[in-house]
């Protein structure tokens, strides 16, 4: 799955999106060979999280199962929570001159931002709240109590913002407030960041709070699907929705969730699970972060070896192994435009060995998918089509998809 890889056209590409832009020829391959459709990942309502768009891709309604971005992080983490803890998602964020900067602290070695975090349980740890480092700038709070009503805006979604307009506000706002504004004397003071400003890199001089949940439970893919499956992913939030859904998480030796990943790394694990499970659910997150920073040269690369690297390498081992079926969707667009996530619909593909269809498409991209009838109006339901439905003649019925 390239994460974020759905964008809009751009006229940098001469109106064309990255996906337009990138040389794909293996997924235009599966593409011209497979079904083509959309799907709306994102509820009505709903904030176009990664959380709520990746809960959708595994077959889970968020609207029925989504409690926050917190507690799935928590689960990835092995972290349990309980019945009066709330799990928040903790940034080392960038700030200069009251501005928020950067998300991501440059983003920030994960030793580094280990050391970092491990300052900041020292210096404001106490039996309401604590601190555990998880990989870059991406870390965990939990806290003592209900904060659902506090309102903390995605650091990814306010850059260049003055940092008094966008703090939490609601109830519960004021604690976390404190506890953000408490970090930065720890944070200023270290010795990373001292470094990290001597070497001209991004401080990461602040934390930031925000996606809190509480402790949910995900029904088991394999009781919804029949199937054993894993999950390959550099980020916790991945991780932790497929821990959620019993699948089993892999770590990955450089898997970076960023642009330097080891791509090929992740496609090799991929084939190991298949080798001993049904199904990999396989996450790339290179292309989000390309959109977030909009840069659009690294988004275009990002998309081009998940091509090689990721598709390519699995493509050709299945080849090898018997009957198999490929889906490849994003999770939600990532525009360079907006440099965060929309709710708009996100174009997928599906290939089955075993049953070629001619979608006339020679290309996997926006473009190619628009004049589909085959839109999930319910994101949720496309992984059910994917797994169960038995041929590419029958059509998906009324209940499964929604013509449009």
């Amino acid at each position: 799955m390239p994460d974020g890889a759905a964008d809009y056209p751009l006229d940098e590409l001469d109106g064309r999106t990255p996906l337009q832009a990138a040389f794909t020829p293996r997924m235009d391959f599966l593409a011209a060979n497979g079904l083509l459709g959309r799907a709306q990942t994102i509820p009505a309502g709903m904030s176009p999280g990664s959380d709520v768009a990746n809960l959708s891709l595994l077959g889970y309604d968020p609207k029925k199962y989504y409690s926050g971005r917190g507690p799935l992080e928590a689960a990835s983490m092995g972290i349990g929570l309980n019945s009066d803890e709330t799990a928040f998602r903790c940034n080392l964020v960038t700030v200069e001159d009251g501005i928020l900067k950067d998300y991501s602290a440059g983003h920030i070695s994960t030793p580094e931002a280990t050391s970092l975090i491990e300052s900041i349980q020292r210096g404001l740890s106490d039996e309401s709240f604590t601190f555990h480092p998880g990989v870059s700038y991406r870390h965990l709070m939990v806290a003592k109590g209900d904060f659902s009503a506090a309102i903390s805006q995605p650091p990814h979604d306010v850059m260049g913002k003055p940092v008094a307009d966008i703090l939490p506000v609601g109830e519960g706002s004021e604690l976390l407030r404190k506890l953000m504004f408490d970090s930065v004397e720890i944070l200023e003071r270290s010795e990373v960041n001292q470094a990290r400003q001597a070497e001209k890199k991004n401080r990461a001089n602040m934390i930031w709070l925000w996606g809190q949940g509480k402790a949910s439970s995900l029904p088991l893919f394999r009781e919804e699907h029949g199937l054993e499956g894993g999950v390959i992913s550099a980020v916790d939030l991945i991780k932790g929705i497929g821990r959620a859904a019993g699948l089993e998480a892999m770590s990955v030796p450089g898997a970076t969730g960023y642009f330097d990943t080891d791509y090929l790394a992740k496609a090799r694990f991929a084939l190991d699970v298949l080798k001993r499970k049904d199904f990999v659910f396989v996450h790339v997150e290179a292309p989000d972060e390309a959109g977030h920073v909009g840069n659009i040269k690294e988004k275009v690369n990002a998309i081009e070896n998940f091509d090689e690297k990721i598709v390519g390498p699995i493509f050709e081992g299945l080849k090898k192994s018997g009957d198999f079926k490929i889906m490849i969707v994003p999770d939600h667009p990532t525009p360079i435009k907006v440099k965060t996530h929309t709710s708009d619909p996100v174009p997928w593909l599906i290939y089955r060995s075993t049953e070629k269809a001619r979608s006339g498409a020679d290309s996997f991209c926006e473009a190619s998918v628009r004049d589909s009838s085959l839109f999930f109006e319910e994101g949720f339901k496309l992984m059910g089509y994917f797994i169960n439905n038995g041929s590419f003649e029958k059509k998906p019925s009324d209940s499964e998809v929604n013509e449009k």
